[in-house]
């Protein structure tokens, strides 16, 4: 029976991968392949969008390690990301890290032992292009204030931030439902995923 983020049994089994030492094990190995990922050359779209690749890692490992050791794996993914890879031209601030595990815990509370559905991806996309808008744009607007905090530069910024991201969802959402459904066959014969998820569903 599916235990929803609401109940007690869901937090208690969250808890319980931290003592899992095949999860942990797997947070590691998603650790590597987002430091892999960011490696590959981005997309691009249009409109200035262009899709990067973490969040196919970031949202596989909080799909199979659940809320509570996603919120761990992404303090320490994002933290060995920015120091490894050089942070990709963006200073070190501790909001994104914030964002980061913000939005590895979105994904968590939407795809951790639950029906696994094209639906529920789309939500739990759209959700965390949200966050990243509004808090990109904040830790933008705060680190380019000089001490002065502008909300006419936080709105710009994620005016033009909410346009990429939207263009992205669509492209997001697929590559997420094609990874999922390859990925599932493995992760259900491995004990990863919970035995109730038989297949993606519309």
């Amino acid at each position: 029976m599916y235990a929803h983020p609401f109940s007690a049994r869901y937090w208690r089994n969250a808890a319980g991968e931290l003592r899992d030492l095949r999860k942990l094990v797997f947070a590691a190995l998603m650790i590597a392949m987002c430091i892999v990922l960011a490696q590959i050359p981005s997309v691009p779209l249009f409109g200035g969008a262009r899709v990067t690749w973490g969040f196919l890692a970031r949202s596989v490992c909080a799909w199979v390690c659940g809320p509570v050791l996603g919120l761990l794996f992404a303090f320490a993914e994002d933290n060995l990301s920015f120091f490894l890879t050089g942070g990709g031209g963006y200073p070190y601030f501790p909001g994104y890290t914030l964002t980061t595990m913000l939005g590895v815990f979105t994904y968590a509370l939407f795809f951790y032992r639950g029906p696994l559905t094209v639906r529920r991806i789309f939500c739990a996309k759209l959700l965390t292009n949200v966050q990243n808008v509004v808090l990109g744009a904040l830790w933008m607007a705060i680190l380019n204030s000089n001490g002065a905090f502008s909300l006419a530069t936080w709105y710009a910024s994620a005016s033009l931030s909410a346009v990429k991201n939207l263009i992205m969802l669509p492209v997001q959402t697929a590559l997420l439902a094609l990874l999922f459904a390859a990925l599932l066959p493995a992760l259900r014969r491995a004990g990863l995923v919970s035995r109730q998820t038989a297949r993606l569903r519309l």
